[in-house]
C-alpha cells in the first residue's frame, strides 16, 4: 500500500465521500493501511448507521499525547466547472487538484504517510489519530467520538486540527449556529385572501427582526477585535416560499445563520430569534389564526478560544515553523475539542482560499511542509 503523502493523497480523493453519506468506503481504506503498520484502530459508529469516527493511538496509551484531528468528508461538486475529474487526483501545472486536495485530505494523507515514522520514533508520549465523518454540514461527527474519549486514551494534552491554515497555527475562531424554521399557513385563491393564511408574512416579519438584531450586536457588541467583523452576527440565508401569485402560499421556509465571537454562545443569539418567533405564533394563536411554526438546527459548532497553554502555543510554533494567526473566520472541530477540555490549535497545510472551490488543489512543498511538521512532533514526542 503506498506511503508517500502524494500517493496516499490520490487515494484518499478517489473517494467521494459526501456528508450526509455513508462513508465506509475510505473509513475502511484508513483501518486497512493502519493494521498494514500494525495500528489498531477503533471503528466508532454514529448513531446515523452508515458512518464512523476512527481513532487510533501510536505510542504509549497511559500517558497524555496529541490528538491530530481531521475530517474525512469533502463538499460536492455540482454546479461547478472543473478542469479535470475532481474524484481523481490530477496534476495541473504543479497544482495537485482534486476535491478536498486542500480540505482536508492533504492534511489525512500526511498524518497516514507519517504513521511509519511515528512507528519508529519509540515515542515516548502517545499520537492520537482522530479522523471524523459530517464535518461539512456543522460538524455532526466528531461529538460522537469526542464522548467517547474517556475510554479511548487519557486527557490528551492538545490537539491539532489540520485545516488548511497555510501550516501556521491557529488560535481561535468564531461559532457557528444554523437554524431552519418552518411556517405553515393555509392555502386560498389569491381573489379571496381572507379565506387563507400567508405563511411568508410571519416570515417577513422575522427577517427583519433579524436583521435589526444583527444592527444592534454591531453596535453595542460583545466585541473581540481579533476578527472582522469584530462582533457576532445573523445572517437571513434562505426565504422560499409560495407556488404561484394567485395562491395564497401556506408553507415559507426560513433559514439564518449566527457566527458568535468566543466567550458568547451561538445559540444565545439565536434564542432571541426563536423567542421573537414563539410571540408571533402566540399572536396568531390568539387571534384563531391557522398559522404554525417548527424549527430544526442544521449545524453547530462553539467558538474556539485561544488556549491559555503558552507551551502549546510555543509547541505549535517551532513544530510548524510559522508565527500563530490569533484568528480566522472559517470555523472548525477545534471548538468541540476546547469545550471537552482538550486544548487546541488549528494547523495544517494548504489555504482556505482554495476550499470548497472548483480545481481545489494543494501543492507538493505544502505536503512536505506538513511531513516536516510530524516528523518534529515525533521527534518531540520521543524526546
Amino acid at each position: 500500500m503506498a506511503h508517500s503523502a502524494e500517493a496516499l493523497l490520490a487515494d484518499l480523493v478517489g473517494f467521494n465521500v459526501l456528508p450526509g453519506a455513508a462513508n465506509g468506503t475510505i473509513a475502511d481504506y484508513v483501518r486497512n493501511y493502519l493494521a498494514g503498520h500494525g495500528v489498531d484502530c477503533a471503528v466508532l459508529p454514529g448513531p446515523e448507521g452508515d458512518r464512523v469516527n476512527l481513532f487510533a493511538t501510536i505510542g504509549p496509551k497511559d500517558v497524555p499525547g496529541y490528538v491530530l484531528s481531521g475530517h474525512m468528508d469533502v463538499v460536492p461538486v455540482e454546479g461547478q466547472v472543473w478542469t479535470a475529474d475532481p474524484f481523481r487526483l490530477t496534476d495541473l501545472g504543479g497544482r495537485l487538484t482534486g476535491r478536498g486536495a486542500t480540505d482536508m485530505k492533504g492534511f489525512l494523507a500526511c498524518v497516514l504517510a507519517a504513521v511509519p515514522l511515528f512507528k519508529a520514533a519509540s515515542l515516548k508520549r502517545p499520537v492520537h489519530i482522530a479522523f471524523s465523518y459530517d464535518e461539512e454540514i456543522g460538524c455532526r461527527g466528531v461529538p460522537h467520538m469526542i464522548a467517547e474519549l474517556p475510554e479511548l486514551c487519557v486527557p490528551p494534552a492538545g490537539c491539532i486540527v489540520g485545516e488548511p491554515s497555510d501550516m501556521r497555527p491557529v488560535l481561535s475562531h468564531k461559532g457557528k449556529q444554523a437554524v431552519e424554521i418552518t411556517f405553515t399557513g393555509k392555502a386560498a385563491h389569491s381573489s379571496q385572501p381572507a379565506l387563507g393564511e400567508n405563511a411568508l408574512y410571519p416570515a417577513a416579519e422575522l427577517l427583519l427582526f433579524i436583521r435589526d438584531l444583527s444592527a444592534k450586536m454591531e453596535a453595542e457588541g460583545p466585541f473581540d477585535a481579533r476578527f472582522s467583523p469584530p462582533s457576532s452576527t445573523v445572517v437571513a440565508g434562505i426565504v422560499s416560499g409560495g407556488s404561484a401569485v394567485n395562491i395564497i402560499p401556506d408553507l415559507c421556509r426560513l433559514a439564518f445563520e449566527v457566527r458568535s465571537v468566543p466567550g458568547a454562545a451561538p445559540q444565545d443569539v439565536s434564542a432571541k430569534v426563536l423567542a421573537k418567533l414563539d410571540a408571533l405564533m402566540a399572536q396568531a394563536q390568539a387571534e384563531g389564526r391557522a398559522l404554525s411554526a417548527s424549527w430544526q438546527e442544521l449545524a453547530s459548532y462553539p467558538a474556539l478560544a485561544p488556549t491559555p497553554d503558552a507551551g502549546f502555543i510555543a509547541l505549535m510554533e517551532r513544530l510548524s515553523g510559522g508565527e500563530a494567526i490569533q484568528s480566522v473566520s472559517y470555523g472548525t472541530e477545534a471548538g468541540l475539542f476546547q469545550a471537552a477540555g482538550v486544548p487546541s490549535i488549528i494547523c495544517g497545510p494548504g489555504s482556505i482560499t482554495r476550499a470548497h472551490r472548483p480545481d481545489e488543489y494543494i501543492l507538493r512543498e505544502e505536503l512536505a511542509a506538513c511531513m516536516a511538521m510530524l516528523e518534529r512532533l515525533a521527534a518531540e514526542l520521543a524526546g
